[in-house]
């Protein structure tokens, strides 16, 4: 099991337990997504910030953070105004 958290900077802040990080990734790029979707901002806005916040936290997450999860080890990543963090669970 692992714990996954998130932040978006002084707007948003969200967590989810499961079992791995293709799982959490997953979760992290559809709720993030619907926050970024659902906030008025423009649809340039909205795809700027998903490729140069959103897509590179999760990537790491998918890759860096799988792995060292797998290892028992926290992973964490920002971008811009956006941090993600993951922790094995016992």
């Amino acid at each position: 099991m692992i714990k996954l958290t998130w932040a978006l900077v002084a707007e948003h802040m969200d967590e989810w337990t499961g079992d791995d990080a293709a799982q959490g990734a997953a979760v992290l790029e559809a709720r993030v997504g619907a926050s970024v979707e659902a906030s008025g901002m423009k649809p340039e806005a909205v795809q700027h910030w998903r490729t140069d916040f959103l897509t590179p936290v999760v990537t790491s997450l998918r890759t860096e953070g799988a792995a060292a999860l797998a290892s028992g080890e926290s992973w964490s990543r920002a971008a811009g105004p956006f941090m993600a963090c993951a922790s094995p669970l016992s």
